[in-house]
């Protein structure tokens, strides 16, 4: 996957989950559905529908939260 060519895809509320969660190496089944569904492409997944999110995807999603204004 490669979270960085599909950023503009995904709805907010699911940038905002990977911005939340920017730890994350493996994308609960249900978030891996809407990001195949946003994007429509489907995800390589594991027997539980779960994506695993690459070095590169979490460093994006890194950059992404100092992009986030501050409150």
């Amino acid at each position: 996957m490669n979270l960085k060519d599909r950023w503009g895809h995904l709805d907010p509320a699911t940038q905002k989950w990977l911005i939340d969660n920017p730890g994350c190496q493996i994308l609960p089944r249900t978030i891996t559905a809407v990001i195949s569904k946003e994007t429509g492409e489907s995800l390589p997944t594991g027997l539980h529908g779960e994506a695993a999110i690459s070095r590169e995807d979490q460093d994006f999603i890194r950059s992404k939260i100092s992009e986030q204004p501050r409150t």
